[in-house]
């Protein structure tokens, strides 16, 4: 209705259905992306701070690492793999990181020093081993479980020590790929 000049109608807006469709697909989009997201973080990142120096030089107490969780979910650990485990399943110990130098049916031992895997120098270890702990005789590594030692061969507190011992593969927590420092000024690859 019209009254000097001016309109008293009000439009009623209407809502299209390309609008209602774009808001859909932003919808799924978001949905998606947060579900992406959640998936990455969930198995390729989750967040530990390394404890004590056993696998110094290459990462150091307090160093932060990203682990993998679902690499071993579709492969097993190799030689040479750096791992993080928990100790017998007692989470109340918090998690370890070491390195994997026995996967299983390896022969292990070693002698003057020296880590011997089927009878080969081991390449994987570098410096002299003082303290063999159980591997100053040979064992071999049974089916489901993984021996790891630490980078530092002076710390024993790896698979050497019988209170550790050989891990077992359900408590392998994943594999540690990405390492960075408080500073990220030392990110690097894991290898």
């Amino acid at each position: 209705m019209k009254q000097d000049g001016y309109y008293f109608y009000k439009r009623r807006k209407r809502f299209s259905d390309d609008t209602f469709h774009e808001i859909i697909h932003w919808g799924i989009g978001v949905l998606i992306s947060i579900l992406f997201a959640f998936i990455l973080v969930y198995f390729l990142g989750m967040n530990v701070k390394v404890a004590g120096d056993s696998m110094a030089p290459g990462l150091v107490e307090g160093q932060k690492v990203l682990v993998n969780r679902f690499v071993y979910k579709i492969s097993q650990p190799k030689p040479g793999d750096v791992i993080m485990f928990v100790p017998n399943g007692n989470e109340n110990t918090g998690y370890y990181v070491r390195r994997v130098v026995g996967v299983p049916g390896d022969r292990l031992y070693v002698e003057n020093g020296i880590l011997y895997i089927n009878d080969n120098a081991s390449e994987i270890v570098s410096g002299k081993i003082i303290d063999p702990g159980m591997l100053s005789n040979e064992i071999t590594i049974e089916q489901g479980t993984y021996f790891v030692l630490s980078d530092d061969v002076m710390i024993n507190d790896d698979s050497r020590n019988p209170n550790i011992g050989p891990v077992e593969s359900r408590y392998i927590q994943g594999k540690v790929w990405y390492a960075f420092s408080a500073e990220d000024s030392d990110a690097h690859l894991v290898k």
